[in-house]
């Protein structure tokens, strides 16, 4: 049987990237590695070719969408951009039957949503991949920078050997930081108040205490206090959040020539002061370029396989 013939009676289910634990442990440092090529050499890959990428985006976005759509141009691929208001979903039609029209224009499909059902449908429904910009539960495109800049910056120690430190609010950030990190072999800690903790299961350790956090970390990750969503709890995320600001005396409280690193938008004075922010003790601003680099890198792997 030709390869052509297997593949109209076995045809290949694509890849999706949802959480970020479809990746193996191999295909994650891969991954990074090829990010690292790419951010030496921006132009020097055409994997995207004659490729269509749908971007749909749902919630509001600087980072993602710049670093998405111009990782796309740089990979010879068009990012076809659609807002919800442009999509008959607002409608009223179906998950289902956007992923069949979906399916038969473009090559694959981001999402950068609410609910993390809508992506989950998308990917069953369709039959090419689909990868997440963001969600309620998850932040995979996020964590795979935020491991480039590691890398980076700590280029002569294995990221198993490495400690981060999340300070504040449990929520898809610090769980995809847990879920990709722990993957990677990566130490994960996270310091949440009582009640904004991470559930139980998806890795990392957890503690109430940012200083106990920190201590040996090589790394300390900060979030907006009131993500999108939040607005009507405001006040009371602020007051409970307030002790895990991230400054310079926490920075103190971590190992020898440990970094800041923050995912953006950051609020200065709220989470992270603004001396922290702009400062020389972090790496908060290589690791938004790192998006686009990590983001190729991962849109590579994700056409390969399907």
């Amino acid at each position: 049987m030709d390869d052509r013939a297997r593949c109209l009676i076995f045809p290949r289910l694509p890849r999706h990237l949802l959480t970020g634990t479809e990746l193996s442990g191999d295909d994650l440092h891969a991954l990074l590695d090829r990010a690292l090529e790419l951010k030496a050499a921006p132009r020097s890959s055409q994997a995207l070719a004659g490729t269509t990428v749908a971007l749909i985006f749902q919630k509001p976005s600087t980072r993602t969408r710049l670093s998405y759509e111009a990782g796309i141009v740089e990979l010879g691929g068009h990012p076809m951009l659609l807002r919800p208001d442009e999509m008959q979903l607002s409608r009223g039609e179906s998950v289902k039957d956007t992923a069949r029209i979906l399916s038969a224009h473009v090559q694959a499909v981001g999402v950068r949503t609410g609910a993390d059902e809508l992506l989950e449908e998308l990917a069953a429904e369709g039959s090419i991949p689909v990868f997440n910009m963001l969600t309620a539960g998850h932040h995979p495109s996020q964590a795979l920078a935020d491991l480039v800049t590691l890398r980076e910056a700590f280029p002569d120690t294995p990221l198993s050997e490495l400690k981060l430190a999340y300070v504040g609010d449990g929520n898809n950030v610090a769980r995809s930081l847990c879920l990709v990190g722990g993957i990677a072999g990566l130490d994960v800690a996270v310091a949440s108040p009582l009640g904004y903790g991470l559930e139980p299961g998806c890795g990392g350790s957890r503690t109430h205490d940012p200083y106990d956090a920190v201590a040996g970390a090589h790394a300390i990750y900060a979030d907006v206090w009131v993500s999108m969503g939040d607005e009507d709890t405001a006040d009371k995320r602020r007051a409970a959040l307030e002790p895990y600001r991230l400054d310079n005396a926490l920075l103190d409280g971590a190992a020898p020539g440990a970094i800041a690193l923050h995912c953006l938008p950051a609020h200065p004075g709220e989470e992270i002061t603004a001396d922290v922010l702009y400062g020389a003790r972090q790496r908060i601003w290589d690791q938004a370029e790192n998006r686009r680099h990590a983001q190729k890198a991962m849109l590579e792997w994700l056409l390969d396989g399907s």
